[in-house]
C-alpha cells in the first residue's frame, strides 16, 4: 500500500484514501488512527512504508471520509540545529483539509518539559495523543456537505454552523 506522493494531505475519491506529507529530515512517518473524537490514543499506528522526495506516504483501500488522523514524525531531537522530532507528540496534518477534534490543552502537548533547567532543550516523553487536535478525511469531491460534517454548532443556534467558521471552511476548501 504505497501510495502515491501526492497530493499532500488525505484526500478521499471513491476508493481508499492516500496520505502524504511532506518533512524534510524526517527518518519515518507513524500515521496515528483514532476511533472517535473522544479517543485518548490511537485505534492503530501504522509506518507510512514509502518516502518520495521527501514525501511520505501510504495508502489506505478500506478507509473512508470521517477517519480521524494524525501523524507521529520520527527524526533527530538537536533543538540547538532545529530540529524537535518528538514521536511522542502527535501532529496535527498541515494539509489537513477539515478538523475533527479540537486542541485539549495540556502540558503533554509541549515537545519539552514546562519548568526544566534546561527549557525548551529538554525532551517531553510524555504521550500527547488524548490532546491534540485531529484531522478527518472528507471526500474530496464534495464539497457542501463538508461543513455540515465538521462545522461547529453554536450553543444558541445548534441547527446552524458558526458563520465564520463556515466562511473559513469555504477560503480553505477553494
Amino acid at each position: 500500500w504505497p501510495g502515491r506522493p501526492s497530493p499532500l494531505g488525505a484526500p478521499w475519491a471513491g476508493a481508499g484514501v492516500n496520505f502524504a506529507i511532506f518533512s524534510e529530515h524526517a527518518t519515518a512517518v507513524e500515521l496515528c488512527l483514532f476511533a472517535s473524537p473522544a479517543a485518548t490514543g490511537e485505534r492503530e499506528c501504522l509506518r507510512l512504508p514509502a518516502e518520495t522526495d521527501r514525501n511520505w506516504h501510504g495508502c489506505l483501500p478500506d478507509a473512508r471520509p470521517g477517519q480521524l488522523y494524525c501523524y507521529r514524525v520520527h527524526g533527530p531531537y538537536t533543538p540547538a540545529t532545529g530540529h524537535r522530532f518528538n514521536p511522542h507528540k502527535v501532529l496535527l496534518d498541515p494539509y489537513a483539509r477539515a478538523i475533527g477534534r479540537d486542541v485539549h490543552w495540556g502540558d503533554e502537548l509541549f515537545g519539552y518539559q514546562l519548568g526544566h533547567p534546561d527549557a525548551d532543550g529538554s525532551f517531553d516523553p510524555r504521550d500527547s495523543a488524548a490532546h491534540c487536535p485531529l484531522a478527518v478525511v472528507v471526500d474530496g469531491r464534495i464539497r457542501g456537505e463538508l461543513l455540515a460534517l465538521v462545522a461547529p454548532q453554536d450553543q444558541d443556534a445548534p441547527d446552524r454552523p458558526d458563520p465564520d467558521y463556515v466562511a473559513n471552511l469555504r477560503v480553505m476548501l477553494g
